[in-house]
Order: structure tokens, then C-alpha cells, then sequence
């Protein structure tokens, strides 16, 4: 631990929090992993809806932008310690696998968003020879 970050107050406070906001947005982690059949990314989001996701493919471009709201006001007189982000968010991942865009599918489940690139099949295509007139 670096000296600055032990005798500075607002660092005790917020712990590692501040790392993880740009601007005034914060960064869920993510995972991006490739199966056999596909290119999956899996974004931990607790505490969001899906009716507050939105999931965008353009081009190479997985985009997914949401809001985590803050619960109910709560009756805390005095805060020890801040590492929960609430607000918006955006993360991007360029995908180079080629995969099927009118596929893609997108799953929130306990707390993880997970998207399904499947990839493009990488079958042999025949290519035809034609004679030349003589």
C-alpha cells in the first residue's frame, strides 16, 4: 500500500472504488472467452435489470450500456467505507472472431450478463473451375 493512500482519508473511505469509475461512469468487470461454438462475454452486473441493459453489435463492436440504481434510502448516519457503484455504465470489446450477428444472443442471470456470439461456421467451400474456350 502506497504511502499517500494510507494517510489519505478520502482513500480509506472509498477503498478501491475510485479505481474503478472514469468520469462518472463505473466499469463492471467482464470476461471474454471463446468456446468451440462460440464467443462469449460475461459481465458481472448485481443489482441491474434488464430493463436497464442495452446490448448493440456494430461491426466487430460489442457494446453494453445499462444503469445500476441505488437501492431505497437507507437510514446509515455515518459511512465507513464506499465501494458500491451505482449510476451508468459502458464497457466495449472489439470481437475479431467472425460471428454471426443475427445470432447473438443475451442472457442476465444471478447477477451475470452473459452474451452469446456463436461463431461463423468455417466450412470448405468448393470453388468451381471453368473451362476456357479454345
Amino acid at each position: 500500500m502506497s504511502r499517500a493512500r494510507r494517510t489519505d482519508p478520502d482513500a480509506e473511505l472509498l477503498g478501491d472504488f475510485a479505481e474503478m469509475l472514469r468520469g462518472d461512469r463505473w466499469q463492471p468487470a467482464f470476461d471474454v472467452f471463446e468456446t468451440e461454438k462460440a464467443v462469449v462475454v460475461r459481465v458481472e452486473l448485481a443489482g441491474v435489470r434488464s430493463a436497464d441493459l442495452k446490448v448493440t453489435v456494430d461491426g466487430e463492436w460489442l457494446r453494453i450500456r445499462g444503469e445500476r440504481r441505488p437501492p431505497p434510502a437507507s437510514e446509515a448516519q455515518r459511512l465507513h467505507r464506499m465501494e458500491i457503484a451505482f449510476g451508468p455504465f459502458e464497457r466495449s470489446v472489439q470481437v475479431t472472431v467472425p460471428f454471426d450477428r443475427d445470432q447473438v444472443s443475451a442472457n442476465l442471470e444471478e447477477g451475470f450478463l452473459s452474451v452469446v456470439l456463436p461463431k461463423r461456421p468455417r466450412g470448405r467451400h468448393r470453388i468451381p473451375v471453368e473451362q476456357g474456350g479454345e
